[in-house]
């Protein structure tokens, strides 16, 4: 998408909004976008000025946690894993989650591995579920159906993640392919969490039975698992967002940091 810094001739966001509404995408996806179109066509960068920010003074370290685990908050909790993304840049054309990390195991295999271990573990049914993309659906499920069968007939495994119209980097209208019309579309990102999650009933779903945490990750970061005494003291002090976060290394030169908008 290009950029315009005209002010004069903002372009408008209805034709977005009618092929969306065509396509049968929830009004929450549809405003998500909405918000997202107007930053863009008004100039905004989306960089914030490191004079409007300032350091994190302090975190909670693991370590210092002394709440007991409590298993039973397992039955109330969701892992689910973002797996929207496809690995073009590693020359694939399916889900990046299909890489072959280790002795033949995908991180798909991997992931199904750590939650049925963490249910045999706890002896509780841990539900488990995937966001994926258009791209990513197919491939995803057909795995899930050979390889793992009993967590794909379990219900809701998958999510779908919405999809956004791609615009011209000129007029900012809904592109066209006329050649194949699927081009005209591209998934929104894993910020759609939570559009996807309103929109598609789901999270109305989920609390009427009984579900009130939800672990989320992306697919293919293995490191990151359901961990029962950050579970645990998540609930204790009944925040409505935590974020786990790690020490960098010399190696982590990628990425952004934590701060404090002011």
């Amino acid at each position: 998408m290009g950029n315009n810094n005209s002010s004069d001739n903002m372009a408008s966001f209805e034709p977005c909004r009618t092929k969306m509404e065509k396509e049968g995408i929830a009004p929450s996806a549809i405003s998500a976008f909405e918000s997202t179109f107007k930053s863009l066509v008004s100039g905004n960068t989306g960089i914030i000025p490191e004079s409007t920010i300032s350091p994190v003074p302090e975190l909670v370290h693991t370590d210092s946690i002394s709440t007991a685990p409590n298993s039973a908050l397992l039955a109330e909790t969701v892992v689910l894993k973002l797996n929207g993304g496809l690995g073009t840049g590693m020359g694939l054309d399916k889900a990046k989650s299909l890489l072959e990390v280790k002795n033949g195991d995908t991180f798909l295999d991997l992931t199904a591995k750590q939650v049925m271990c963490m249910r045999e573990e706890f002896g509780e049914n841990v539900k488990f579920m995937l966001m994926n993309s258009f791209s990513t659906s197919d491939d995803t499920l057909e795995f899930f159906q050979t390889k793992y069968p009993s967590l794909a007939a379990e219900e809701g495994l998958e999510m779908l993640q919405n999809k956004v119209p791609k615009l011209d980097a000129t007029t900012y209208a809904p592109a066209t392919c006329e050649s194949d019309s699927s081009n005209e579309w591209c998934p929104p990102g894993h910020g759609d969490l939570y559009a996807a999650l309103i929109g598609s009933g789901r999270l109305d779903g989920l609390l009427a039975s009984g579900y009130k945490y939800m672990f989320v990750s992306n697919s293919d970061n293995l490191g990151a698992t359901l961990d029962l005494k950050i579970l645990t003291h998540f609930a204790t002090i009944d925040a409505s967002f935590m974020m786990e976060c790690c020490e960098r290394t010399e190696n982590d030169k990628k990425g952004g940091h934590l701060a404090i908008r002011d």
